[in-house]
C-alpha cells in the first residue's frame, strides 16, 4: 500500500508540477520556473517521508566549499535527484537527453539552465558539458553530476566517465564527491519501496589540479568506498565492496561486436 500510495502522489505531483512549470517556462528569466520545481523537489521528498516510509539523513554538508562546486554522486535511485536538489537553493544538474523525449519537459529543462548531454557520451556528450556547464560555472551555480551516466544497482557500479573531469578541469572548480545508500530503500526506478532512514554524505572535497587518471581513480575510491560502508550499516552487516559491471551503452557495444562473429561461425 505504501508504494502504491507514493506513485499516485509520484505522478500527480510531477504531473501537476511539470504542466505548472512548463506554463512558468513562458515567463521571462528562471526565477519562477525554479520556484516552482524547487516546491516540486520539495512535495516529492515530503512523499518520500510520510507515504513511503523513506526519510532522508544528510551528513558532511559543513565539508562543502564556499562557492561554485561540483557535486559527482553515486547513483542508485530516481529519488537521489530529489533529495540532492533539495539541500540547495539553485542546483544545475547534468542529465540525459531522454527526459527532453517527455512533452514540454525539454521546455522547463532549457529555461532551469539543466545540462542535457547526450546518453550515450562521447564528444558530442563532451561539448554539451562544456558549454552548458559554462553558463552555470559563469552564473556561481553549484553542478551536479552523475559520473557513472546510469542508474546502477545496490553492490555494483558502472566505469567513471571523463565528463566530470573535464568540468573539473575546464572549470578549475573543486568537486564534492557524494555517497548514498538511498538504493536500499528506493532502488532504481522501481515501483516497490522499502521504509527506512536512507543516508546521502557529502565527503571531502577533492582540490583542483589532479591529472585525469589519478582524479577519476580517487574520485571512484572515495564514493564506492564510503557508499558500500553505509549500505553495510544499514543492512547491519559487513562491508562490501560493489562490483563493476558493464554500463548499458557498453553492453550494448559488446553485443554488436560479438553478433558478427557468431555468424562468422556458422556453417
Amino acid at each position: 500500500m505504501r508504494s502504491f500510495a507514493f506513485a499516485v502522489a509520484y505522478w500527480g505531483l510531477s504531473i501537476g508540477y511539470g504542466l505548472t512549470a512548463a506554463f512558468a517556462a513562458l515567463i521571462p528569466g528562471r526565477d519562477a520556473t525554479a520556484f516552482v520545481i524547487r516546491a516540486y523537489v520539495r512535495r516529492m521528498v515530503q512523499a518520500m517521508r510520510l507515504l513511503a516510509g523513506i526519510r532522508i539523513e544528510v551528513r558532511g554538508k559543513d565539508r562543502l566549499p564556499a562557492g561554485a562546486f561540483i557535486i559527482a554522486s553515486k547513483h542508485q535511485s530516481w529519488g537521489d535527484g530529489f533529495a540532492t536538489y533539495d539541500q540547495f537553493d539553485d542546483l544545475a544538474f547534468v542529465t540525459g537527453d531522454h527526459l527532453e523525449k517527455f512533452p514540454l519537459l525539454g521546455t522547463v529543462l532549457r529555461k532551469l539552465g539543466a545540462i542535457v548531454v547526450n546518453n550515450c557520451g562521447g564528444r558530442e556528450a563532451r561539448d554539451s558539458l562544456k558549454q552548458s556547464g559554462a553558463t552555470a560555472h559563469r552564473e556561481g551555480r553549484r553542478i551536479l553530476i552523475y559520473p557513472e551516466g546510469n542508474l546502477a544497482r545496490v553492490g555494483e557500479k558502472f566505469r567513471y566517465r571523463s565528463g566530470v573531469w573535464h568540468m573539473y578541469r575546464d572549470f578549475d572548480m573543486p568537486v564534492v564527491p557524494l555517497a548514498s545508500n538511498l538504493g536500499l530503500f528506493w532502488p532504481q526506478e522501481a515501483f516497490r519501496k522499502t521504509p527506512g532512514l536512507a543516508t546521502l554524505e557529502f565527503l571531502d572535497p577533492i582540490p583542483t589540479g589532479l591529472g585525469k587518471e589519478a582524479f577519476l581513480a580517487r574520485l571512484e575510491e572515495v564514493i564506492e568506498q564510503r557508499t558500500a560502508e553505509l549500505i553495510a550499516e544499514a543492512r547491519g552487516g559487513p562491508v562490501v565492496p560493489a562490483v563493476r559491471v558493464l554500463a548499458p551503452d557498453e553492453a550494448r557495444r559488446a553485443g554488436q561486436i560479438v553478433a558478427p562473429a557468431r555468424d562468422a561461425a556458422r556453417p
